[in-house]
């Protein structure tokens, strides 16, 4: 889940209509304009919340939500991304969880910088280009070479990709600082504040962007400024008409549509742009395209400069012929001049980031899949597997022969990997399971209890290897189901062995879909060699907030095992979103109360019934209190977005002056300890200190100057914020004007996170079951599977 910051109506950037992702929300200063986005998670598509910038047209209006898992990238009012602060020894066990998700990023952060070390060649694969493709790769090679790249085009062929090596060390922990708030990087001096200040101001750009500026490009920010003004376009909230002006102001005469440097920053601010959107890259025509829409005249040279400089990197992927094998003979025709067969291949621009993190995570896999010993599975597995039945016993069973499964289930499914993990942990293993949301994490661990409960008998079945005298005493079913966050960081879990690997046999992923490309490649590269891993989740919910489709581009390679339940939802409710799930909405009976309509005419109105639903309806006749009822609604802005239904509710369940912040003790809160995930609270009190919050039961302090960015209201969220969790009573809100910004995954993701009642404000008429079924999840660019593919084979 994840708290957006808000944005403001804006011209978004252009960025080619290649499937920005239906979630994602924008992230920026609420008044300073915002990076784009798609709209279908947040903000009411066509009236209130304009459309998202990956989308090819229209930008952030009013609080467009670019896809960073509802939102939240790295801007002002947005999620400012905090770095890391020196950590003390031994405080990996206290850490909270705000801290462990800001250690888990550092920890990122210094992997790709060892990776960028490591790389000793230029990224290639594909075969033969021409023309522009082959203009861009030979200028890679150029610049790898230390020479300057030509602006022609090149008849030297690009050689045919290797491999990506191995990673010569998995990644490790780093202590962090216990405290009450985030760790966050040390900010950048008042005097370096202060001499960019002094540069924005001669430009005429705010005041305000002077300690981002300053903490992003660091000591010599204002001599940068004054050299390349276009800089400015890394702040979060600048857009490309910002810095224009910027530029102008400082550069005079000089200034130019076409100058390099703006042409390589706006580059690198659409591939940003389109990040947020779930891409990990982007087709170079679709770039070049959304370069001219930003008024670039040589869109390509703009390219070739960004490669040149390092900002970006090109690649060149082979396709697949529909219908024709990929080892099937050439045909007449089919030869370049050297007589080699020629293949269909696109030309894709992505950022460094993102490029190592799916080379890193198609290593990882590969290593993963081939570790385990090829060895029939032992009868203590199959006696295992014997204990449990239907799906369970699948999954058990694919487990033991196997060291990647894949899972694919509702809710209800989630008992298998439950009955998986508790086997495991019969056998003797090191199992355990992670959730990315402490509400799941508690949900998962009931089941597992129940699961151990089930099969008391196995252990004894079976001959588990002795456990040694001096080993700990075993883990309760609590303890072995932690969050991501926290497993990565070392705050829970088993911790790390001298290897840097997890020390486990079995780790069961929950909620998969969820894992971007980045957290992705930290967690699978902490899996030891000859351990299994299960990622198990639901396809039909909203993808991850961060760039990437892991889970489906898995489910699509199909290089190992893949599970799929036949455990269903129970009841209407069940019933309801497994039709959603195969773009069926279905009227199911609902005798008790389970489902409700309520049609509404504007957005006036359902604020209005909205509030009455939860302060009095659903109490009264189903005795759920408020406190357990969530309101989901498709965005931030507009008339019955989350701020003014936040507002409306907060007036209603708990008046208050709003003395700090906006906010009284007792307000229910949505806190984002790092961009892309939020952790629901209350507040506590406030003092000179900050901002006193508990969440998920432990006590966090949010320093006065981040509780802007990093908290907000949380009776209502957006679908993408509660994806993870599940409360005993929803009410979605559809305000008409939330009409274009509904689709499949979004309706489905919504209406599922009710467990025993759900109330739908309806106010899109036909527009809802139109959502359902004919808008599916807009594609995603990334280059996994194609990386999968070279690397493993696909499993028959």
């Amino acid at each position: 889940m994840s708290t957006e910051p808000e944005t403001t109506e804006n011209s978004g950037p252009e960025v080619p209509d290649t499937g920005a992702e239906e979630a994602g929300e924008a992230t920026a200063a609420e008044g300073a304009g915002a990076a784009a986005g798609t709209e279908a998670e947040g903000g009411a598509g066509a009236g209130g919340d304009g459309e998202g910038a990956v989308e090819g047209g229209g930008g952030t209006a009013e609080d467009g939500e670019g896809a960073a898992e509802d939102g939240e990238g790295t801007a002002g009012d947005g999620e400012a991304t905090a770095g890391t602060g020196e950590g003390g020894e031994g405080a990996a066990a206290d850490l909270s969880e705000a801290e462990a998700e800001l250690l888990a990023q550092r920890v990122e952060r210094e992997r790709i910088e060892r990776r960028k070390a490591e790389k000793k060649t230029p990224i290639e694969s594909g075969t033969k280009l021409s023309g522009k493709a082959a203009d861009l790769l030979a200028a890679v090679r150029a610049v790898e070479s230390g020479q300057k790249p030509p602006q022609t085009v090149f008849s030297e062929p690009p050689a045919p990709r290797r491999p990506a090596p191995e990673p010569v060390r998995r990644p490790q922990p780093v202590p962090a600082e216990p405290a009450g708030g985030p760790t966050r990087a040390p900010a950048p001096t008042a005097e370096a504040v202060a001499a960019v200040r002094e540069v924005l101001t001669a430009g005429g750009a705010p005041e305000t962007l002077a300690g981002q500026a300053a903490a992003l490009l660091g000591d010599g920010a204002p001599e940068m400024l004054r050299q390349d003004p276009w800089q400015l376009l890394r702040v979060p909230s600048v857009r490309p008409e910002h810095a224009d002006s910027f530029a102008r102001a400082l550069l005079g005469p000089e200034c130019a549509p076409g100058d390099e440097r703006r042409g390589r920053a706006v580059t690198v601010w659409l591939l940003e742009q389109a990040a947020l959107a779930g891409h990990t890259a982007l087709e170079l025509p679709a770039l070049t395209a959304a370069l001219g829409r930003q008024g670039v005249p040589e869109a390509d040279e703009a390219v070739q400069s960004a490669i040149a400089e390092g900002e970006v990197l090109v690649f060149q992927d082979a396709l697949e012929e529909p219908g024709r094998p990929a080892a099937a003979p050439a045909q007449d025709g089919d030869e370049d001049e050297d007589g080699e067969a020629e293949r269909p291949v696109r030309v894709l621009v992505g950022l460094e980031r993102y490029a190592l993190a799916e080379e890193s995570l198609a290593d990882a896999l590969a290593r993963v899949v081939n570790s385990l010993p090829k060895e029939e599975a032992s009868a203590r597995w199959e006696s295992a597997a014997a204990a449990a039945s239907g799906s369970a016993a699948e999954l058990i069973r694919a487990v033991a022969g196997h060291g990647l499964v894949l899972h694919t289930g509702g809710e209800a499914a989630r008992a298998e990997p439950a009955a998986l993990l508790a086997a495991a942990r019969a056998l003797g293993l090191r199992a355990v399971a992670a959730c990315h949301t402490a509400d799941g994490r508690r949900r998962f661990a009931g089941l597992l209890g129940a699961a151990e409960s089930a099969v008391p008998a196995l252990a004894a079945e079976v001959e588990a290897p002795a456990a040694p005298a001096d080993a700990p005493a075993r883990d309760t079913a609590s303890d072995a189901v932690v969050t991501v966050s926290g497993l990565l960081s070392g705050a829970e879990g088993p911790g790390r062995d001298a290897e840097g690997a997890l020390a486990l046999d079995l780790l069961v992923v929950l909620d998969a879909p969820q894992l971007d490309v980045e957290s992705a490649a930290l967690l699978v590269e902490s899996v030891p060699d000859g351990a299994r891993l299960v990622l198990s989740g639901d396809p039909a919910v909203l993808w991850s907030a961060g760039p990437g489709r892991v889970f489906a581009d898995l489910l699509a390679a199909r290089i190992c095992p893949q599970v799929v339940s036949r455990t269903p939802d129970p009841g209407p409710l069940g019933e309801l979103v497994s039709g959603i799930a195969i773009g069926e909405l279905n009227q199911v009976e609902a005798p008790g109360k389970e489902l409700v309509i309520v049609p509404v005419r504007d957005a006036g109105e359902a604020v209005h019934r909205t509030v009455q639903l939860v302060a009095d309806s659903v109490p009264r006749a189903l005795g759920i209190p408020a406190e357990q009822t969530v309101v989901i609604t498709p965005g931030h802005g507009g008339a019955a977005g989350t701020r003014a239904l936040n507002a409306a509710l907060k007036e209603r369940l708990n008046p208050g002056p709003g003395r700090f912040g906006g906010f009284d003790p007792g307000d229910r809160i949505a806190y984002s300890p790092a961009p892309g995930r939020i952790v629901p609270g209350r507040v506590v009190k406030a003092d000179a200190e900050g901002l006193h919050l508990s969440c998920a039961g432990a006590p966090v302090v949010v320093p006065r100057e981040r509780v802007e960015q990093s908290v907000r209201h949380g009776w209502a969220l957006t679908a993408h914020q509660a994806v993870g969790a599940r409360w005993p009573a929803a009410v979605v809100v559809l305000p008409g004007d939330a009409a274009q910004a509904l689709n499949r995954p979004w309706v489905y993701t919504a209406f599922g996170r009710a467990d025993r009642h759900l109330s739908v404000v309806h106010g899109v008429e036909q527009a809802l079951p139109r959502a359902v079924a004919e808008v599916p999840a807009k594609p995603r660019t990334t280059r996994l599977p194609l990386l999968l593919r070279t690397q493993v084979p696909a499993a028959a």
